[in-house]
């Protein structure tokens, strides 16, 4: 099924509504002193607790570097702390600190405004379709993605 006509393309489309979304999200949560990606880091290990670095960063998608960056500024502002996995000592577990409720309390209440105004005029139905459809995109695109990094991995054995 194909669907292309220029800049309205599914890939276009998505890319789109991140970076937009993204931006007015900024904008309104400025005051509150954290970035995007700070963040998104707060919500995956309020999420996830116990969570570890390496699978933040696959799930923020990035480097285990920049996420330990985002981390130390975290950690140095009392939201986080990292303890040690009684299992591997190599290993840091990510735990929110009774500090980052506050911040995780505003941060969310700027999320739902910014979902609410970008919906505005979508049906509920119209929104449920939509989301399904994303879902299935989502699924697609993971299903691809596990087969890509499989098949690379056989070309480097």
């Amino acid at each position: 099924m194909s669907h292309a006509n220029g800049k309205s393309t599914i890939g276009y489309l998505i890319a789109d509504l991140s970076r937009l979304f993204g931006r007015v999200f900024d904008r309104r949560a400025a005051h509150l002193g954290l970035t995007r990606v700070q963040w998104r880091a707060l919500k995956r290990i309020h999420q996830s607790e116990g969570i570890t670095q390496s699978e933040l960063a696959d799930l923020l998608d990035m480097e285990p570097i920049a996420v330990g960056r985002v981390l130390d500024r975290l950690q140095k502002a009392g939201f986080i702390e990292r303890r040690s996995d009684p299992d591997d000592r190599r290993v840091w577990r990510l735990h929110l600190l009774p500090q980052s409720d506050a911040v995780m309390h505003d941060i969310e209440a700027v999320a739902i405004s910014v979902r609410e105004d970008c919906l505005a005029g979508v049906e509920a139905d119209e929104l449920a379709t939509t989301l399904k459809v994303l879902g299935q995109i989502r699924e697609n695109l993971s299903r691809l993605d596990r087969a890509s990094r499989a098949e690379s991995s056989l070309r480097k054995s």
